[in-house]
């Protein structure tokens, strides 16, 4: 009996130990899946302040959290189901509409780029913030809406980093990532809307040194957001040139793929620096075929459009 005990016990011990490296593991895949859409992360984050900007200081965090849940919905009700069921059924058909969202990620970085240099910066359209009840539905409806497709790309790219995994180590993944991801981006928004009133408040105080750090972040929030919109740039191009590179290879089409390797592989030696070096030439050369590929969307976007803008005026 003590001895059956004892073996139960080990039995136990060893599930909870399979299980603890389960958690493990996920925990792993998890990090791995949020660190390769951290292109679509930063611009999630530098696109949502913009939607609160003229609404009551009081409004702002109400609707920063109805904006998160509705994303957190658009990951786990909508996005997560459809990619799961799509990676059992046709793992093939992720790989191709994991490049459209790369195609998509281009054509907004080479996009911001193009309404830079033609002195035309909106870097999105967003509904006039004014206040009242339907303003603030309107906002926010149109917000979620933006927040699916950035939320549809962060779980497909997260996705593809754990496609070889089981269905249902896949799902917890998944999950793990719609939440983490949710936090983390409209915890920085919340922290962002509020930086100025945070600000303000210190610039209030008796203290000369809170002063100074209250007005500095007062004056630093439009820097900031600057900051994140070229970062945010920059991280689309690089992520959705990587998506174009490696998807081409996993459809067939090496030649990009082995150009960008090769590239490493006579860098990688270098004493001291030569993980660095690599990774620096994988993010350049895919920031390029990123800007590449999205400069002929948008050429081919304006294209349409300007038929569009020509067809209305003569119909006019």
């Amino acid at each position: 009996m003590a001895g059956g005990l004892v073996g139960l016990l080990d039995d136990v011990a060893a599930l909870a130990k399979l299980a603890a490296a389960s958690i493990d593991d996920v925990g792993a895949a998890a990090g791995r899946a949020s660190a390769k859409a951290a292109g679509v992360v930063v611009d999630d984050a530098a696109v949502t302040p913009a939607y609160v900007q003229g609404l009551a200081a009081n409004r702002e965090l109400p609707i920063i959290k109805r904006i998160a849940t509705g994303s957190l919905k658009n990951k786990l009700l909508f996005i997560t189901p459809a990619a799961l069921l799509l990676s059992a059924i046709a793992p093939l058909l992720v790989e191709i509409i994991l490049m459209a969202g790369g195609t998509y990620l281009c054509f907004e970085g080479a996009e911001k780029i193009y309404h830079k240099l033609s002195g035309d910066d909106h870097d999105h359209d967003v509904p006039a913030a004014v206040k009242g009840p339907e303003a603030e539905e309107a906002t926010v409806a149109s917000a979620v809406r933006t927040d699916f497709i950035l939320s549809a790309e962060i779980m497909v790219i997260s996705l593809k980093e754990v496609i070889d995994e089981t269905f249902f180590q896949r799902a917890i993944i998944l999950v793990v990532v719609a939440l983490f991801i949710t936090a983390i981006v409209y915890g920085v928004v919340a922290l962002i809307v509020k930086m100025d009133d945070i600000g303000l408040s210190l610039a209030e105080r008796d203290s000369e040194s809170s002063q100074r750090l209250g007005r500095a972040m007062v004056a630093g929030m439009p820097k900031l957001l600057t900051f994140l919109s070229v970062i945010g740039t920059a991280a689309m191009l690089w992520v959705g040139g990587h998506i174009m590179i490696v998807g081409a290879h996993e459809l067939g089409w090496d030649l990009p793929y082995d150009i960008v390797h090769d590239l490493e592989a006579s860098v990688e030696d270098v004493s001291g620096v030569g993980g660095l070096l690599a990774w620096l030439v994988n993010t350049a050369l895919s920031a390029v075929v990123g800007l590449v590929v999205g400069a002929l969307v948008v050429a081919v976007v304006s294209r349409f459009h300007g038929s569009d803008h020509a067809e209305h005026a003569a119909a006019h």
